[in-house]
């Protein structure tokens, strides 16, 4: 069975970092609704729910995959790009440790969990605004010896990797070909995000069904023209956190 970490929203959470978006008012009573079902839909594609500690004092809190990644082999406690949100990660340690041996990203490296997408035993690690050279040097030094081939990735004009290219399938990405360049994903199927909806690539893959915000229906068609089995969920104020639905859960196999 799937396990899904997740957190309580914060009631902090219009104070949020923001890099590449202007403050918008969150509404707080409605992104925790957004939330639960959000939880709900995790529950539906039969993943066990296990709840970090909250933060309240935390407003980027609910955003887990941001501070641990974790692998078939280990579980790697990230140091987040912003320092705000670095004691986020050290909250993870006990909730991760029944499952899987930890490591750690340790300074000067930065890294954060949204930089890091896994297609089988290929890693790209988005080389951002929050993810540092040192970051990736480290995550490759502890990969390569098991037998994975991890590789950076330039990305452009977004917060992290996975703002910008998510997997839907088992050899389909859905990409902003804007933020990241469709070249390191030769071979594969490519969707791309409807042009009036730069923000649409962040989906979250659980067996063979995709967790989607509804917020982006043009390029929700798309997928679902393409034969992708699409769970929608309203996604308003996870998204004026410059947040998606990848980033409010860490999803791996018990």
């Amino acid at each position: 069975m799937p396990i899904a970490i997740t957190r309580n929203i914060s009631p902090r959470m219009e104070w949020c970092e923001l890099t590449h978006q202007e403050r918008e008012p969150i509404n707080i009573a409605l992104a925790e609704k957004q939330h639960e079902e959000y939880e709900d839909a995790l529950r539906k594609l039969g993943c066990e729910l296990v709840r970090a500690p909250d933060l309240p004092d935390y407003p980027d809190s609910v955003f887990v995959e941001d501070c641990a990644v974790v692998f078939d082999e280990l579980a790697l406690i990230t140091r987040p790009g912003a320092e705000s949100r670095r004691a986020e990660a050290v909250s993870l340690e006990d909730v991760l440790e029944p499952y899987r041996k930890l490591h750690y990203i340790e300074t000067p490296g930065t890294l954060d969990g949204g930089d890091v997408l896994q297609l089988g035993k290929r890693v790209l690690v988005g080389l951002s605004g929050r993810t540092n050279r040192a970051g990736f040097e480290q995550l490759h030094a502890l990969l390569t010896p098991l037998g994975y081939m991890v590789e950076g990735v330039v990305v452009r004009e977004c917060l992290h990797l996975k703002s910008a290219v998510t997997q839907v399938g088992e050899k389909t990405v859905l990409l902003n070909p804007d933020w990241v360049d469709p070249l390191y994903f030769e071979g594969m199927e490519i969707i791309e995000v409807h042009p009036d909806e730069p923000e649409a690539a962040n989906a979250l893959l659980i067996g063979d069904t995709v967790i989607y915000p509804a917020d982006f229906p043009f390029t929700a068609l798309r997928l679902a023209e393409a034969g992708i089995e699409l769970l929608l969920v309203d996604n308003s104020e996870v998204l004026k956190a410059e947040g998606g639905v990848t980033c409010c859960s860490v999803v791996f196999d018990e």
